[in-house]
């Protein structure tokens, strides 16, 4: 009964404190909204606008080439030739194994 009592005084004593911590604890990890799921997505947040910044360059990319292609007809046949191997009938091809892109 004294370990009782003295735990009651204990809780008495810093009801306060032990209030403080256990909102602490609910709201740093079990909340919907905790500090964790937060940070975990700020994190993916952060990879996404990456990602957005990586397939926006590339869209620009795509469409200069775009363009170009619609100017110079001559830009045709010189990607068919560079990325597709394709030649002329009177051309003769010479690839290097490191001039392939896989």
């Amino acid at each position: 009964m004294d370990k009782l009592a003295s735990l009651w005084l204990f809780v008495r004593r810093r009801k306060y404190l032990i209030t403080f911590v256990l909102f602490v604890v609910l709201v740093g990890f079990l909340d919907e909204n905790s500090i964790v799921r937060r940070l975990g997505y700020y994190r993916e947040e952060t990879r996404l606008r990456g990602e957005i910044d990586r397939y926006r360059t590339e869209y620009e990319e795509n469409t200069r080439r775009l363009n170009e292609l619609a100017v110079d007809s001559g830009a045709i046949e010189k990607i068919a030739c560079e990325k597709y191997l394709m030649k002329k009938p009177n051309e003769d091809i010479y690839v290097f194994q490191d001039d392939i892109e896989e």
